[in-house]
């Protein structure tokens, strides 16, 4: 194969893993090409909220594990392919080049053993630092059950790592990647967060999870979330529905990717990173799955009704960030603003308040929208949720339009 077609087979490969996130770097470039200072051809965002490109592939996506969820285990019969660390270095600098990307994310099946994958990709790595002298942003996925001594080879060369836990659970991994084991993702996590600094790893690590594979609740998973950030310090924990690409008596049976179902954990994990929101006032028992009609923060206000209307002039901060539709920088701006002058309805708009919710819950010197006794939670997820469907109806019209 030429290089064209291997990165047509390694790129579309690649595909299904999410956790490629370029943020937190400050690697400086002195005599070389490229600058990786606090950012990373997919599409990721950087800690600031900006877009950045990465050339995001694999290695090779021959794999000796056959984890009953991936493309690219080794049962199914899939076109192969493997680069070169030369042939990655020529692809990754000539993109660069042409401004196609900020970074590499590098990726690749276990070919071998872990160690034997993982000097691969070392190999790769140092070729572009050294020989080529890249100073771009470059994510690696460290391979579960290599050496300590290769991990910690490889952690020196990268921004960013990231070991995918792949499940919530363990008995899940058990069940569909019987290959793989959970003390092997811990020890490469622990590890991370023991030696990161500025010459290790500076950007931190991440890891993913595949939501809907298996039967966990979503409580399951945000507990799952939580433990992570708090024992290993993860920059992110990312979540990827689970796409039917191969079927399996151990797989579930569904037609499309549970995606609203993703996008709700990914709201419900800025909560908890942001927000200062904990598991327990998301989920429980009795209610152990996100809503799919409304937002995890606005389910929660739903819930306490009983605490609003918040009057957005004399409320704290940590209540103006529990309020539906104020977001981190709009709380500051509020915060800071109504030192200054009596916030009216019309401000908020200004700041960057989502007045379309937000308005529910809040009075602005002790003004509210509504008539009082429409303050209770069948009258107000009522009307959210017809103002989303006439939303998504509009943007539906848009699409014909054009």
């Amino acid at each position: 194969m030429n290089i064209q077609e291997k990165l047509k087979i390694l790129a579309d490969s690649a595909k299904y893993d999410a956790s490629c996130s370029s943020s937190g770097s400050t690697r400086k470039n002195k005599n070389g090409i490229g600058n990786a200072s606090f950012s990373g051809i997919c599409h990721s965002f950087a800690s600031d909220g900006r877009c950045i490109s990465l050339l995001k592939i694999l290695l090779t996506n021959t794999c000796i594990f056959d984890c009953k969820y991936c493309l690219n285990r080794k049962s199914n019969s899939i076109p192969r392919a493997m680069f070169t660390p030369e042939e990655i270095c020529e692809i990754t600098l000539n993109f660069y080049r042409r401004n196609y990307i900020e970074g590499l994310f590098l990726s690749s099946g276990i070919i071998k053993s872990p160690d034997y994958t993982m000097e691969l990709l070392i190999k790769t790595i140092k070729l572009l630092r050294h020989k080529y002298h890249f100073g771009g942003y470059i994510h690696a996925k460290a391979i579960p059950g290599a050496s300590e001594s290769l991990l910690k080879e490889l952690g020196t060369l990268v921004d960013r790592l990231s070991a995918n836990i792949e499940l919530p659970t363990e008995q899940g991994l058990k069940l569909l990647a019987p290959n793989k084991e959970y003390k092997n993702v811990d020890k490469i996590m622990n590890y991370v967060k023991t030696h990161k600094n500025k010459k290790f790893v500076p950007a931190g690590q991440s890891t993913q999870m595949i939501i809907g594979a298996t039967k966990e609740r979503d409580l399951d998973i945000l507990n799952k979330s939580a433990t992570l950030y708090k024992n290993y310090a993860l920059k992110r924990v990312f979540y990827s529905a689970y796409v039917p690409v191969n079927q399996d008596q151990f797989l579930p049976t569904i037609k499309k990717p549970p995606l609203i179902r993703e996008n709700r954990l990914y709201q419900a994990d800025w909560l908890l990173r942001y927000y200062h929101f904990k598991v327990s006032d998301l989920l429980n028992e009795q209610n152990p799955n996100f809503n799919i009609l409304v937002d995890p923060k606005t389910d929660w206000a739903l819930k306490h009704i009983n605490e609003f209307p918040k009057e957005i002039n004399t409320c704290s901060y940590l209540d103006l960030l529990k309020i539906p539709g104020i977001g981190v920088t709009s709380a500051k701006r509020i915060n800071a603003s109504r030192k200054v002058f009596k916030l009216q309805f019309e401000d908020l708009k200004k700041m960057g308040v989502v007045l379309k919710r937000a308005k529910y819950f809040i009075t602005c010197n002790g003004r509210y929208l509504f008539d009082s006794t429409l303050l209770n939670k069948e009258f107000i997820e009522a009307n959210l949720i017809y103002e989303q469907q006439k939303l998504m109806e509009k943007k539906h019209e848009q699409l014909r339009l054009f």
